[in-house]
């Protein structure tokens, strides 16, 4: 038998991608696992930040289309990628144990957030990174920072800027955990819905693929992203606007912590919640309808132009 995965062709996508097919043909001797590349939106536009670009799923249409299609059987996605809907006929169908959820500083000079000095240069491409960081350090200049992770490095070794943030699970990834200066805390910057989890992505009426993939879901894994999911969804969360959360598991319960924040980080609302780990979806729906009641909905309104 054949599994066919539709990935996207960077190194990173490919190397998680490679992971699944290892641990997979490990998993069921006899099985053959093929990588199929495929180019998505978010791969071919570089040269604009993708909340100007607009839409959702600009790194997974074009390999859920072809799961659609039937041209591949396995999608394998970085979560924070992956909309809240999935298309008709589409299921999550295992989430592989989380790596590390938070983001991570590279500096030059080997400083932390807090040493960074005042109008230092600091890329991202993320608005919900760059809310955060202007909250905290309003005197920080943000530059606009779109490519691959080796891209990315490029530009802060030719001295264009003083510190990246990335995730930290795409950097230990690719073995790369020696370039991080500072793992920013939970507590300065929340990290994105999903952020260092992965999806497999199925078609709903394929059980053979749904029961090869069994083994690789990891539960607390599988409701913290369930409860990030919701929260996100109740929100209709686009890359428009700066919107993170983070949940985790302890023994039977789970918590939850969500923010939506002004595109100039003037503005953060924040909350939590804790409750049964069987709740979990409920949990991100109620805790998305308390930041409305907030003053969210007034944040997400003027980034849509409501």
């Amino acid at each position: 038998m054949i599994l066919r995965i539709g990935t996207r062709g960077s190194k990173l996508a490919l190397r998680q991608s490679e992971w699944v097919k290892e641990k997979t043909e490990a998993e069921h001797p006899g099985l053959r696992v093929d990588l199929v590349r495929i180019k998505t939106t978010g791969d071919k536009i570089l040269d604009a930040p993708l909340s100007r670009v607009g839409g959702k799923g600009l790194f997974v249409k074009e390999i859920e289309d072809a799961l659609l299609e039937e041209k591949v059987d396995l999608a394998v996605h970085s979560m924070k990628d992956v909309p809240a809907a999935l298309p008709d006929g589409l299921l999550l169908a295992a989430f592989p144990e989380r790596e590390d959820p938070l983001d991570a500083l590279i500096s030059a000079e080997g400083w932390t957030l807090d040493q960074l000095p005042g109008r230092a240069r600091v890329g991202t491409s993320s608005l919900r990174r760059g809310a955060q960081l202007l909250h905290i350090r309003p005197d920080l200049k943000l530059v606009p920072l779109r490519g691959n992770v080796d891209t990315r490095l490029r530009k802060l070794e030719s001295g264009e800027l003083h510190a990246i943030i990335l995730a930290a699970a795409g950097l230990k990834r690719l073995g790369l955990s020696a370039r991080i200066t500072q793992v920013i805390p939970l507590q300065q910057i929340l990290p994105a819905v999903g952020q260092g989890a992965l999806g497999l992505e199925a078609r709903r009426d394929d059980a053979e693929t749904l029961a090869l993939l069994r083994f690789l879901n990891h539960e607390p894994t599988e409701l913290a992203v369930s409860a990030e999911r919701a929260f996100l969804k109740e929100l209709e969360g686009g890359c428009q606007v700066p919107i993170a959360g983070f949940a985790s598991l302890n023994g039977t319960h789970l918590h939850l912590r969500g923010m939506v924040a002004a595109l100039d980080g003037t503005k953060v609302i924040a909350d939590d919640v804790t409750g049964e780990k069987g709740q979990s979806e409920a949990m991100g729906t109620h805790l998305a309808r308390r930041l409305l009641d907030a003053g969210a909905d007034e944040i997400l309104s003027l980034a849509y132009g409501r």
